[in-house]
């Protein structure tokens, strides 16, 4: 450590005493000069000792960002979530083209809303724990707005005399998107392997009956109640391969207006003999002046039937449907089908829809997949609540009319 501040205070101490000496006439080695000269030899110490830590901590600080502007990495430093220096990665990340204008910047201008709590508290831990904190992924985003995935570590470090924050990281928005195709892959191939097993197994059953039957008629055993189950049999694998193909095959349909009321009127007609024999009674309710929706008729004519079928077969000692068609908000319809059926396992309620999962001893869930798909493809959506023993509710909502539209 240089002493150049004790010196030039002790030769001012002494200069001033010599000048003394001349001008006044006084002795030069009086009790006033030993106790100036003292003075300024601890003030002139003190002084270069401030001006030796200044210069270590200024060489370290530039030690700091010489080492931060080598790193591939973005890296920065805050000090109240405020960017005190950041590496030129960490510039270009966020989006700027210079440093200068990214100092100062509130750190949580970057951060998405969503991911304020998740920021706080991580930050907190980092001031508690005064060590290198795990690496910790935030959604931000740039200046343009633009989002990106950001993983990090930060600790504690002083800069500049002060406690400040150093992060690094990178950005990992190409990594999570490779993991998140991966998955959706992942996931259509369990899909399909799970519908091959499904197909398989459900036609499997009816083509054993139909060859047992045929190994009958080659014996000559011809009874007209064998030939009732053959066909039977083969109209259960034509069912099955039909409802498979609509969720299969795309297909270009029509959208037309169309009176919902009209529609479910065809139906309820449709399935009326299989209610009375059920001993189940529909009861229909629409209310006035309901908007016409855009749709595909034949396809929503499927989903009610499908739907009061189901609703017919989960009451198998009789009971009441109702059905209410009313206006939801500006620019939907909601249609509910209500039961006293058997009810479905709250469990349960989330797989519906799911190909080949049933609560039916014969059923292959296409069927209610099938009512998903097409309600999705008309912009709606389908909801289901249900309670064992109680019955089930269903509703349909669908956006109300809309100019002729073709899809593919």
């Amino acid at each position: 450590m240089k002493r150049k501040g004790q010196v030039i205070l002790v030769s001012i101490s002494i200069l001033f005493t010599i000048y003394q000496k001349f001008i006044d006439h006084r002795d030069l080695f009086t009790l006033d000069f030993f106790i100036f000269t003292i003075i300024a030899w601890v003030v002139g110490w003190q002084y270069d000792k401030a001006r030796y830590f200044e210069k270590k901590a200024r060489s370290s600080e530039e030690s700091y960002k010489t080492l931060i502007d080598s790193l591939p990495q973005p890296v920065y430093i805050t000090q109240n979530h405020r960017f005190l220096y950041a590496n030129h990665t960490a510039v270009k990340m966020a989006g700027y083209e210079r440093r200068e204008d990214m100092i100062g910047k509130n750190l949580l201008d970057f951060i998405l809303p969503d991911q304020n709590d998740r920021f706080n508290d991580r930050f907190k831990q980092v001031r508690k724990e005064k060590s290198p904190a795990t690496s910790i992924e935030y959604k931000a985003k740039r200046l343009d707005g633009s989002t990106f995935f950001f993983e990090v570590t930060s600790l504690i470090i002083s800069f500049g005399g002060k406690e400040a924050i150093l992060s690094i990281g990178k950005d990992i928005t190409d990594r999570k998107e490779q993991t998140e195709s991966l998955l959706q892959k992942s996931e259509k191939l369990a899909l399909l392997g799970q519908m091959a097993a499904g197909i398989a197994h459900e036609i499997r059953n009816p083509l054993t009956s139909i060859r047992g039957f045929i190994q009958l008629f080659k014996d000559h055993q011809l009874k007209d109640q064998y030939f009732d189950i053959v066909f039977s049999e083969l109209d259960r694998i034509n069912a099955i391969v039909s409802e498979f193909l609509v969720l299969a095959k795309p297909t270009a349909t029509l959208h037309t207006e169309r009176d919902i009321t009209v529609l479910l009127n065809d139906i309820v007609t449709l399935i009326g003999t299989q209610t009375i024999l059920n001993n189940v009674q529909i009861a229909v309710e629409y209310e006035n002046d309901l908007p016409k929706v855009s749709c595909e008729e034949n396809q929503l004519k499927q989903v009610f039937l499908n739907l009061l079928k189901n609703a017919v077969e989960a009451m198998p000692n009789g009971g009441n449907i109702e059905v209410k068609v009313r206006k939801k908000k500006e620019g939907q319809i909601s249609i509910q089908i209500k039961d006293e059926g058997v009810g479905i396992p709250s469990e349960r309620i989330s797989t519906l829809g799911e190909p080949f999962y049933t609560t039916k001893e014969k059923g292959t869930g296409l069927g209610l997949m099938t009512c998903y798909k097409i309600i999705e493809s008309h912009h709606g959506f389908l909801d289901i609540h249900s309670t064992v023993n109680k019955g089930t509710t269903i509703e349909i909502i669908l956006p109300t009319s809309r100019p002729d539209i073709v899809e593919d």
